[in-house]
């Protein structure tokens, strides 16, 4: 097996596997239009996932992402209720995510406080702060949101192009482009990047931002498929990006990790739930799972990196 893209084709395979059991026991799984609406569903987290994605390679964390989604998501809704267009929504919610993720970034760039403390902090600030503001409260949208204004089908076709542009683009960013190169080598190690002329600080800043933008985005992405503006709609949704990352074979420890990996890692998990609905389990067994697979993965990454160490 090909050591640099072990974990890819370990989740490739075990993707394939379930799809296949599926495939023989539940075969209205792949019903079309239940199908796309499934993958239309996950492409919010794949956006949120590719911003999550920088920030653990630089050897950082963000839990309060799904918090930041949360009040992005209401800060549109809003936008939107108000009469603005929908452009403006997007902008809004963007530069909400944005503010929120500089936020972090100056926190943990700047002042080098640990991140998970941060955001930890941050999480239950900005989640706080939306009981408090909405307090619980379903906000209707207008008419013209939901899919765009178009029809659902033509609506799903928007959602799922936004996103999948998007992962290409920074698919190609990270590979080929010097900030994509800086943030690898921040977190592989941040002093020898600093030697080399690169700016770990800023660089670790810069992956808040974007993480924060991308989580406007993703809120955005999700809003439309709706009629309304739920203020919890990013409860969870932090433990299901970061497990996607982890299980797609982007490195806790930094430096290593890549986009594709990322995708294969949030299909799979996406598809626990529903597989256990059509094998008639119980649904509360969705967050185990993903749990272990994390721990899966974590304690595969460290018996690799131990590897090395003795080798």
């Amino acid at each position: 097996m090909n050591g640099k893209y072990s974990r890819e084709i370990t989740v490739a395979a075990a993707l394939g596997l379930l799809l296949a059991a599926l495939a023989i026991f539940a075969p209205n799984f792949f019903e079309l239009q239940p199908l796309l609406s499934r993958f239309t569903s996950q492409m919010p987290a794949l956006v949120a996932a590719i911003g999550i994605t920088g920030v653990i390679i630089t050897r950082q964390i963000d839990i309060s992402i799904g918090a930041q989604f949360s009040m992005c998501a209401v800060v549109a809704g809003l936008v939107a209720a108000a009469g603005m267009p929908l452009g403006v929504a997007v902008l809004a919610a963007v530069g909400t995510g944005v503010v929120m993720g500089a936020f972090n970034g100056i926190l943990v760039a700047w002042l080098g406080l640990p991140s998970i403390v941060v955001t930890l902090a941050t999480m239950v600030t900005w989640n706080e702060m939306l009981r408090l503001w909405q307090q619980g409260r379903l906000l209707p949208l207008p008419d013209g949101i939901q899919w765009f204004g178009l029809s659902q089908a033509a609506g799903q076709s928007v959602v799922i192009a936004v996103a999948v542009v998007l992962l290409l683009a920074a698919a190609w960013a990270m590979k080929n482009l010097a900030a994509g190169r800086h943030v690898y080598a921040t977190g592989t190690d941040a002093e020898a990047a600093r030697l080399a002329g690169i700016d770990p600080k800023r660089v670790t800043f810069g992956v808040f931002v974007l993480m924060g933008g991308l989580a406007g985005l993703a809120a955005v992405l999700n809003l439309v498929q709706s009629p309304q503006v739920q203020p919890n709609a990013g409860d969870g949704l932090e433990l299901k990006v970061i497990a996607a990352a982890v299980v797609g074979g982007v490195a806790i420890t930094g430096g290593r990790g890549n986009l594709w990996g990322v995708l294969l890692g949030l299909m799979l998990l996406a598809n626990v739930n529903p597989a256990l609905t059509h094998f008639k389990m119980e649904p509360y067994w969705e967050r185990a799972i993903q749990g272990l697979v994390i721990l899966l993965a974590v304690v595969a990454d460290g018996l690799k990196r131990s590897k090395k160490t003795t080798a």
